[in-house]
């Protein structure tokens, strides 16, 4: 957890310094474009003003090095998650879900027996919405966010891969489209929470079952026992 909770700082400080570094440039009619973590300090360089150079290639080098930081901490997680954690790799089979998010999870849930259904993880987890029921008034609210706030972060982030553009097609990336495809200026959102929140369930549904993960079990019409089927 310490490994967890140490590279997710170097993350937000690294997040802190590349915001802080496009708002100088939005400051003087520069706007740059989207680049990674990685890759965002060569790119970057390459348009900072000569007047701003003094005080912005210090912080680019610093997300440098910050990025040769995570990127060590990445394989330590790696290797840790494997070896002591084996049922992480079952995890990993779902595709956005990597060392980081399934030892978080594991290490958060720890003993997946302790809830009697996969669907009460959601809400443990905060991704449950709140209501407030008076009399004939029954209206749904934010979500809760109770529970750990850095695994409902990465479920977040997990999801919004999986609507990405990047994201393979799958029954939980279609049903998430289908909800995002509903209207409202909050659609797109909501349907990011409701895909974290399914692929928390799905997520504890093949650690206790040990079920090979099928992307596509609804759109191929597989035999009942899939993992996606019973945490549909």
């Amino acid at each position: 957890m310490t490994l967890l909770k140490s590279r997710d700082l170097l993350v937000r400080t690294r997040t802190r310094l590349t915001n802080a570094i496009r708002g100088v440039m939005k400051a003087v009619g520069l706007r740059l474009p989207t680049a990674g973590g990685t890759t965002f300090p060569s790119k970057t360089a390459l348009l900072v003003p000569e007047e701003l150079k003094p005080s912005l290639l210090p912080l680019l080098e610093t997300i440098s090095h910050l990025n040769k930081q995570i990127y060590q901490f990445d394989k330590v997680i790696d290797r840790v998650a494997r070896e002591k954690y084996p049922q992480t790799v079952r995890l990993r089979q779902i595709s956005g879900v990597g060392p980081v998010t399934s030892l978080q999870y594991v290490l958060t849930i720890g003993d997946p027996n302790r809830f009697a259904h996969s669907r009460d993880v959601g809400a443990y987890l905060g991704l449950t919405p709140r209501r407030r029921q008076s009399g004939d008034v029954d209206q749904q609210l934010r979500i809760s966010k109770a529970g750990n706030r850095r695994l409902r972060s990465l479920l977040v982030q997990c999801a919004q891969y999986l609507l990405g553009r990047f994201g393979p097609d799958t029954d939980l990336k279609r049903w998430g489209a289908r909800m995002a495809e509903r209207g409202g200026k909050n659609a797109k959102k909501r349907a990011i929470v409701a895909v974290a929140r399914k692929l928390a369930v799905l997520l504890h549904r093949l650690w206790v079952t040990g079920d090979t993960y099928r992307p596509l079990y609804n759109a191929m019409g597989w035999s009942p026992g899939s993992a996606f089927s019973q945490a549909s």
